[in-house]
This record gives C-alpha cells, sequence and structure tokens, in this order.
C-alpha cells in the first residue's frame, strides 16, 4: 500500500475528511458510518442537506451491505460490464445502514465502484463505503485535475491524496429503483435503457 493511502486510511479511522482522486474526477469524502464527518462534509461543501451524496465502494458484497435489494438484471446489464467505472447505481437504501444525510431525506442510496486501484484498496482498508461527491463547493466547477482543486477547500480538509483522474468526466448515474430504469445524469458511460 503506498504511503498516501496509508495516511488517508488513517484519517479516515479518526474521523477525518480527505480529497482524493477517483477515475471520473476528485472526490472528498470520510466514513460512511460516521455522522460527525458526514454532517462537517456537507457543512464543507455548502451542500444542501436535501441533496444525496454517492458512495463508493469495493464491490458488490458491499453493496449489498448498504442497499436494501439488488435486482439480478442490475447485476446483470450494469454492474458486470460496467464496474468498476464512472457509473453510479441508485437503490433502494437499508435506512439503518445509510444515514439520513447520506440519503438526503430519501430511501434511495447512489453507489459506484471506482476504476481506479489505489481508490479500491482505501475502500477496502477502511472496511466500510466512503463518500464520494466531488470535491467543490456546492455549485462550483468539478475538478478533473489536481491544479483545478480550489485551495480554499483543500484547507479545511484533513489530508489530501495527489494524483490523476484517468476518464475527467462525471459518472452516469441510473436511478434502478424506478420501471423502467431512468437516467438521472448523462456521464463517462453511455447506457442503453
Amino acid at each position: 500500500m503506498n504511503k498516501q493511502i496509508e495516511e488517508a486510511v488513517k484519517v479516515l479511522n479518526n474521523g477525518g475528511i480527505i480529497i482524493f482522486p477517483t477515475d471520473t474526477a476528485f472526490g472528498i469524502g470520510c466514513r460512511i458510518d460516521n455522522e460527525e464527518a458526514t454532517a462537517r462534509l456537507f457543512k464543507i461543501r455548502n451542500r444542501p442537506t436535501n441533496q444525496p451524496t454517492p458512495i463508493l465502494v469495493n464491490g458488490l458484497e458491499m453493496v449489498k451491505e448498504y442497499a436494501d435489494f439488488v435486482p439480478e438484471e442490475v447485476i446483470q446489464n450494469l454492474i458486470n460490464p460496467f464496474w468498476p467505472g464512472a457509473l453510479t447505481i441508485v437503490l433502494k437504501a437499508k435506512i439503518n445502514k445509510v444515514p439520513l444525510l447520506v440519503r438526503g431525506g430519501t430511501e434511495t442510496v447512489g453507489v459506484r465502484m471506482p476504476g481506479q486501484l489505489a481508490m479500491l484498496e482505501l475502500i477496502k482498508s477502511v472496511g466500510v463505503p466512503i463518500l464520494g461527491p466531488s470535491a467543490n463547493f456546492h455549485g462550483a466547477p468539478t475538478p478533473y485535475d489536481f491544479s483545478s482543486l480550489d485551495p480554499k477547500l483543500t484547507s479545511l480538509v484533513d489530508y489530501v491524496i495527489e494524483g490523476e483522474c484517468s476518464v475527467k468526466n462525471t459518472s452516469t448515474v441510473v436511478d434502478c429503483t424506478k420501471t423502467p430504469w431512468e437516467i438521472l445524469r448523462r456521464g463517462a458511460i453511455q447506457v442503453k435503457i
């Protein structure tokens, strides 16, 4: 494990907030099970509390711990072909496992497995999903390069992992709680519904 990831794991496990590169964009996150850190993250970003935040996982097994149910057709048509990668899937949340703030007051959760080994290693080492909104103040441009990070934002977090984003585009978001599924945001992955 590289030194930056090691340090980031320590910071997260001590209730801290980190900024990190993913395959899509730079994200800002904390452990899903630390409500104090989650509240601080929303405050730092000026994110409205009724706006859900995606969570980053290291695979299907972790999704099953936080999603109420993962339909077989979601696994076959979305997870198997596109994960790890730039696809966020919205599923019904396990209300007792996914905090209200993360859900934005809804009963759903957006999950994504980033296509980047260092991030997957970090999530595996922490043992729980980490929040994965983009590392910007609410309404500001999404940072795809280290140099695009707002110094005001980086000064408010506990650790910043340097690195590159390979895709440099937002993830596609598909709501699988509806029939038919609905594309909420078109991003790097072209999904046919």
